[in-house]
């Protein structure tokens, strides 16, 4: 062992070589993968009280620009986590760090409207010494671009930043990138949805799939039939969702470029819509008297489809996006079995026992109301697997188990447009909840009709 006070050449030559390798070791945490990266060891500091974002002088988006102005001072404070503004803090920074600006530009401006089906959230960008320039056609780009600069930032262990010199082209795989929350089952605070939102920026996903009502409970605050939420929620105050509510969830979402697309389920799935809407729900017999119990929404009445369209209407008011979800999954026909009027209208209009096309008879009613409000309907898998020959246009959401993937093209072989949530459930337990599942799903892992690999598709 050498002497204290003298250097072991071995050990000197081993501590250089580690501080060598980190200076140089390029750092890759940019998720999802982007569609090219290209990373260089040269790197740069970062010194928060000498870093900004500014607009490109050719960018359609300027200072005003809503989603770019909230998202600047976002990922400021994302990218500097622990930095505070005070005189003694600058201290903290003082390596070799000199300016650096970020410049985004963007070729349509966009701000104030929301993201959809079709925007583009392709971007590039470029890190160089003493600059990053990102581009992109629309400001939901820019969000993504921003999204992985942020990423690119890392600390070494005194707490300076650095990132790499870097090349990214990137755009999504899949137009619809969704994550669905249960409120009726398991009432979600605010904050919790807000949350969430944040995460699903973390990783680039793009669609809030609010499934906010169900048998269990009924909290979203209807403005046109209130007593739906007053008797239906599990609290009509503490565990409801206020208009204002709503609101703030789908300023929330679209400030990060997400989209907020409701599902309101029916016919089954609404016990609780029966606790606040009378002669909604079918009554079932026992024998030639009613049970006393309901079973799903009444497909043969008028008032029926009086309410649905008057909410539909609402729904179409509340909330912006073009897609809104109508269930239509898991009915039981046992009660439609169960009432002489049921069978009777079912004689009537010539369905025989097949209580499947009174289920289509219903979905395609409804189906044609949001048609009327200039909505796309998505429906779970189903409704297209009791009428494969669809009448009008709408997108299926596949989520059984068993073989998706044919399910997936005898969908698109119908020509409509199909969601993918069978292998994503993670809810579902199994042993060690193996994550390593939900990466080795391949969605376009089919054939069409033609024996060809699938083409575009969202998912």
């Amino acid at each position: 062992m050498a002497h204290p006070g003298t250097h072991s050449p071995r050990l000197w030559v081993w501590l250089l070589l580690v501080v060598v390798s980190r200076t140089v070791e390029p750092v890759c945490g940019v998720w999802p993968l982007p569609q090219q990266i290209h990373q260089s060891p040269d790197r740069y500091s970062l010194s928060p009280q000498l870093f900004s974002f500014t607009y490109g002088k050719d960018s359609a988006a300027q200072t005003g620009c809503s989603v770019l102005d909230a998202a600047f001072k976002r990922y400021f404070s994302i990218i500097f986590p622990d930095f505070t503004k005070g005189p003694e803090n600058g201290l903290r920074y003082w390596s070799e760090s000199k300016p650096f600006v970020v410049s985004v530009s963007v070729k349509s401006r966009g701000c104030d409207g929301y993201p959809d089906e079709d925007s583009d959230e392709s971007y590039n960008l470029s890190v160089s010494d003493g600059q990053a320039v990102l581009r992109s056609v629309t400001v939901w780009g820019s969000l993504r671009g921003l999204e992985s600069f942020s990423q690119l930032v890392y600390q070494d262990d005194y707490g300076s930043y650095f990132l790499n010199k870097t090349e990214i082209v990137d755009f999504p795989r899949f137009a619809f990138r969704g994550l669905l929350l249960d409120t009726s089952r398991h009432y979600l605070p605010l904050h919790a949805i807000l949350k969430t939102l944040d995460a699903m920026a973390y990783s680039k996903l793009n669609v809030f799939h609010w499934h906010i009502v169900d048998d269990p409970s009924f909290p979203y605050q209807s403005r046109t039939f209130p007593d739906l939420s007053n008797k239906g929620a599990f609290h009509p105050f503490t565990h409801i969702y206020t208009q204002s509510d709503v609101m703030r969830v789908i300023e929330h979402a679209r400030m990060r470029g997400i989209r907020v697309v409701p599902e309101f389920d029916s016919p089954g799935h609404t016990q609780s819509w029966g606790k606040g809407q009378p002669d909604l729900l079918t009554p079932c017999y026992k024998g030639d008297v009613p049970s006393g119990s309901f079973g799903p929404v009444d497909p043969t009445v008028d008032t029926t489809y009086k309410f649905m369209e008057r909410l539909l209407k609402e729904v179409k008011y509340v909330f912006p996006d073009s897609y809104v979800h109508l269930g239509g999954d898991e009915v039981s026909f046992a009660c439609w079995q169960s009432n002489p009027n049921v069978r009777k209208f079912m004689g009537k209009m010539g369905f025989g026992k097949d209580f499947t096309k009174l289920e289509s008879f219903y979905m395609e009613s409804i189906m044609n109301m949001t048609a009327a409000l200039n909505k796309t309907s998505i429906v779970w898998q189903d409704v297209f697997d009791y009428r494969e020959r669809p009448r009008a246009k709408y997108v299926v959401e596949v989520w059984k188990q068993g073989c998706y993937l044919c399910e997936m093209r005898r969908v698109t072989k119908a020509g409509l447009k199909v969601i993918l949530a069978a292998p994503f459930y993670l809810d579902l337990p199994i042993p060690t909840h193996s994550w390593a599942r939900y990466y080795i799903v391949r969605p376009l892992a089919f054939k069409d009709s033609t024996g060809h690999g699938s083409g575009d598709l969202e998912g």
